[in-house]
């Protein structure tokens, strides 16, 4: 090793010891120190650069000392609070009644799995006429989870005497004349980084496997309001990173030799094998969209700050989303018309209407679609069908292509700042080994090595931000919906980046047997437009309507 790399080296080591044993200060800040630091961050310093700066950075390394006396709960979120609108762009706030186009009537099916199977739309139609009372649906979906959630190992919590309780109360209020609305009566699960009063919220990790948050989440509390029935908290890979957890691995009900995917491992399996209608999940980076591809479910993500986080574990909070995960693109918007809405308890949301109306037609919408992305010989059959069955019906298809002037890969460096923040005493504490994902993309190692993203670098990645924000506002507001595959090119994290909804649905099979999907996207507080057309696919195709074989029955 060469003299500049041995002390490159060492003054790396040298960095890496100052203030991280337990929280104390180890070793002198040195030149030598300084320029392993350079090193890290990619600039150089004369030496009377470094000698000038010595006392500036002991000053720091002392308030980083009193800052980490300080103990932050993971509910504690910065002042300075992210915004996706653009410039000159505001939602509107005229909320309208919605009109679903609910059928007058549905059949009750004999077989209780073809009951558990029936979307939300249909269950709410059988509830309100009295033909299926909540208390037996709940039966059934409980019944199910017992059955079949050690195989896939999706649950972490089964609320079964509160979930009956709740059934008999909606059955009682509906006997005596009291209907809430579609989701009255309807049994959902939750991604287990939703706080519920009287329950563990383990986050999926070891650390926190027995923590208890005595707060209700803000969605919760609405879905609650609703009518919905809770009837279980479901898995979630580790601190919201793919689908191992501190129990083990969650299945995809398709293919029991396959993860679900995560990070909404839990909710989208549980869907999937009908053990719940609906669940709800989170997204930061392509949790909903993963595992609700796996899993062969439809899962919408919503704009940024249009559901509040309030009672939900804090990856990253200028990202973090929660949505729904159900059988249908109706469904999810019927979930997200209740959840939607501003919140004291957080400071990121953002009122805006969500207006929906089963008579306006899908064919008034303009709809583009990212044309690189449906050629070439890696180009998916299953998604040039869904352009094919939007041609056939009428839909005239725009092409376009996704160019920024800005890179969304180093953005995500934000991610990774947020989360270490977010999980400090993990890292300095040394309970990120407690973790079952120990790889070199794992949380821990990630966590660590955010710690020499500069604060610098940080501001200019939020400064990009907003030149992202801007471009993707001009590109997107010259249309209704936007066709993509779910993980062709930078959309997936580009749109997460600058808070656009997204609506992941099936669209056929591999070869292999497994699900794919595709998605659509919108312009801001624009879901609506989404659900409208992901309804119109789905009415007009059976991609949605297929059930994995070992759960069907």
């Amino acid at each position: 090793m060469s003299t500049r790399g041995f002390l490159v080296l060492l003054g790396a080591c040298a960095c890496l010891a100052v203030g991280f044993t337990l929280g104390k200060r180890v070793g002198e800040i040195t030149p030598v120190a300084i320029d392993g630091a350079s090193e890290l961050i990619g600039i150089n310093f004369t030496p009377a650069e470094k000698d000038s700066m010595i006392g500036n950075l002991q000053n720091q390394l002392s308030n980083f000392e009193s800052l980490r006396k300080v103990e932050l709960d993971n509910s504690v979120s910065p002042a300075l609070v992210f915004n996706p609108l653009p410039t000159g762009f505001a939602p509107s706030t005229d909320q309208k009644a919605i009109d679903w186009g609910l059928p007058a009537s549905v059949n009750l099916p004999e077989k209780e799995a073809d009951i558990a199977y029936l979307p939300v739309h249909e269950l709410a139609v059988l509830i309100k006429s009295k033909k299926i009372s909540s208390e037996r649906l709940t039966k059934i979906y409980l019944d199910r989870i017992k059955t079949y959630s050690d195989t896939l190992q999706c649950l972490i919590t089964l609320m079964e005497d509160s979930a009956l309780e709740k059934a008999r109360a909606m059955d009682a209020e509906l006997a005596n004349g009291k209907y809430r609305g579609p989701l009255h009566g309807i049994p959902y699960g939750v991604k287990d980084l939703l706080a519920v009063e009287g329950t563990k919220t383990t986050w999926g990790a070891m650390p926190y496997k027995d923590q208890v948050i005595e707060k209700t989440a803000t969605v919760v509390t609405k879905l609650n309001d609703a009518g919905g029935v809770l009837v279980g908290k479901f898995t979630l890979g580790a601190l919201a990173m793919g689908d191992v957890w501190y129990g083990g691995k969650t299945k995809n009900p398709w293919n029991l030799n396959q993860g679900s995917s995560g990070s909404s491992a839990g909710s989208a399996s549980a869907v999937s094998a009908g053990l719940v209608p609906f669940a709800i999940g989170t997204e930061t980076l392509g949790s909903i969209v993963s595992p609700s591809t796996r899993n062969g479910v439809t899962g919408l993500r919503p704009t940024y700050g249009r559901v509040s986080k309030n009672g939900a574990m804090a990856l990253s909070w200028s990202m973090d989303k929660i949505g729904p995960i159900s059988r249908s693109a109706l469904d999810d918007g019927i979930i997200l018309s209740i959840l939607n809405g501003p919140d004291v308890y957080d400071a990121s949301t953002i009122a805006a209407a969500f207006n929906y109306d089963a008579k306006k037609s899908v064919k008034d919408l303009k709809v583009g679609y990212f044309k690189p992305y449906f050629e070439g010989e890696r180009v998916s059959p299953n998604d040039l069908a869904v352009l094919d069955l939007l041609k056939n019906q009428g839909i005239e298809l725009h092409p376009l292509e996704l160019k920024t002037s800005i890179e969304a890969g180093p953005i995500v460096m934000m991610l990774m700042v947020e989360g270490a923040a977010a999980f400090d005493e993990l890292t300095r504490y040394g309970w990120d080994d407690q973790l079952v994902a120990q790889n070199k993309g794992a949380w821990p190692n990630s966590f660590r090595a955010a710690r020499f993203i500069p604060a610098v670098e940080y501001v200019q990645l939020s400064r990009q931000r907003t030149v992202l924000i801007q471009e993707m506002h001009e590109l997107m507001k010259e249309y209704d919906v936007i066709v993509t595959p779910s993980f062709a090119g930078p959309q997936l994290r580009i749109t997460n980046l600058t808070g656009h909804p997204a609506l992941c649905l099936p669209n056929g099979f591999t070869e292999q047997g497994n699900p794919t999907s595709i998605t659509l996207l919108a312009n801001l507080f624009e879901e609506e437009k989404l659900v409208m057309l992901g309804d119109f696919i789905q009415k007009n195709s059976d991609w949605q309507a297929k059930r994995p074989p070992m759960f069907n029955k």
